[in-house]
């Protein structure tokens, strides 16, 4: 069965879109419900390490601005704090608090649940294999999200 080449963008957005609902609605009922799908991403470029704002924008695609705003948000929410690097006064260093830590953790105990229940309900060969042409289809090792500008946003 072959489908027109429009259903697979569609397809696994629709996909993307329900495993990053199901997470938040799960975040949601353990006491995060005020982070959104962005806060998640820029969490992870951030790191445990921590980063300034900048670095982590840079691996997210977005603009300095964009991340400073998502950073701000983060650190008004409690989930990130920023500080001075012991190595250069000028920089800024954003680190997770914990709280930033345990939506982080809680966050990949759900992605990996909901990765059990593709894996009971597909197979787990089908699973393998779709992340397996994922992975060979995906550019890159970063994963934009300058989702905004595909819209016509700026």
């Amino acid at each position: 069965m072959s489908s027109a080449g429009y259903e697979l963008p569609l397809l696994l957005f629709g996909g993307f879109r329900s495993i990053i609902d199901e997470l938040h609605a799960e975040l949601g009922r353990h006491g995060h419900q005020d982070l959104r799908p962005a806060h998640g991403f820029a969490m992870q470029a951030i790191g445990f390490g921590g980063a300034t704002a900048t670095e982590a924008g840079r691996r997210l695609g977005i603009s300095k601005q964009a991340a400073g705003k998502t950073v701000e948000r983060l650190e008004a929410l409690g989930y990130v704090r920023r500080a001075g690097d012991g190595a250069d006064r000028r920089r800024k260093l954003v680190h997770l608090t914990p709280r930033g830590i345990e939506a982080l953790t809680l966050s990949a105990t759900i992605f990996s649940d909901i990765r059990a229940r593709w894996t009971q309900t597909l197979g787990p060969e089908r699973v393998d294999d779709l992340e397996a042409s994922l992975r060979t289809m995906a550019p890159g090792e970063t994963f934009r999200l300058d989702v905004p500008g595909w819209f016509g946003a700026s």
